[in-house]
């Protein structure tokens, strides 16, 4: 994710980053550019003057309008599973540091390995959740005690592995009487938000947009951006190349970035930082347990 100040207008305005559209799109930027060429060509050629032409730029007018709320709510429908990707994250940030607050408190000094080993399981979570969420387990991230990892490895769903630890070791210490039955279910509501967390990241990752609403969209974007210079060519003439390229530029970066964005869990520039809040996690747990 990139960061930046939102108050720093003239900062942002002149700050150039490389972009994704360019590079994934340069091939139908040019085709674009080429075929605004001919159509302008033809049309001063053998169609200039010609009455159908303001027309056309009337109908492309109103059609406009059907397509920018089409976008919107193209855009907005991406950002609302964004944002609940971000409380997901924000409320398994809460979660953890309750859950590590409980057990610290629960568990008396003396229980070295205990504590040890529970701080490590809440620890791993989060760096195991965020790779699981890209289709990928970086090993060398999670803390290893007793096995641990090695275990881990024998694991598909390595998560949801971590969260039956913790009700596991949660229950061996309440058989043990080393916590009473008041304390075992307040740590059974942290333990079950983190299924929650995860339950709610895998339906945003696995739910894109359905097909038909998607291919309808980017028919629409190849329609509306090849019949717009039709529109233009009479005003601008030559001009409309670069006035064709731009609008197809726009039109495609704002469904380049509403795909981008409703999958928030990878890599792009735009997704969450999930990195960044899993390495808070553990600081925060770290210093929990050691306070």
């Amino acid at each position: 994710m990139i960061d930046y100040n939102p108050k720093s207008w003239f900062k942002v305005i002149l700050t150039f980053h490389k972009s994704g559209t360019v590079r994934k799109f340069w091939k139908e930027l040019i085709l674009i550019g080429l075929f605004t060429a001919a159509m302008t060509f033809i049309e001063l050629k053998y169609f200039k003057n010609h009455p159908a032409i303001a027309k056309v730029g009337d109908f492309h007018s109103f059609l406009g309008l059907a397509f920018s709320l089409l976008l919107v709510f193209r855009i907005n429908s991406a950002y609302d599973k964004w944002w609940e990707g971000r409380k997901l994250w924000g409320r398994l940030v809460n979660e953890t540091r309750n859950m590590a607050t409980k057990f610290s408190v629960f568990l008396p000094k003396e229980a070295t390995a205990e504590r040890k080993y529970v701080q490590t399981l809440i620890e791993n979570y989060p760096f195991a959740l965020k790779e699981h969420l890209r289709d990928n387990m970086k090993w060398e991230e999670l803390e290893d005690m007793d096995g641990l990892i090695a275990h881990l490895q024998t694991k598909k769903h390595v998560p949801n592995e971590i969260s039956r630890l913790l009700y596991e070791f949660a229950m061996k210490l309440k058989k043990e009487g080393k916590m009473s039955e008041e304390e075992f279910l307040s740590i059974d509501k942290e333990i079950k938000a983190l299924s929650d967390v995860l339950g709610g990241c895998e339906r945003i990752k696995k739910t894109p947009i359905p097909y038909s609403y998607s291919l309808f969209l980017k028919k629409f974007i190849f329609i509306f951006i090849s019949t717009a210079p039709i529109g233009f060519i009479p005003a601008m003439e030559y001009y409309t190349i670069p006035v064709a390229i731009v609008i197809f530029y726009v039109f495609v970066s704002l469904e380049y970035i509403a795909e981008e964005i409703e999958d928030p869990f990878g890599l792009d520039a735009n997704d969450l930082p999930t990195d960044r809040l899993a390495k808070t996690i553990k600081a925060n747990v770290t210093e929990i347990f050691n306070g």
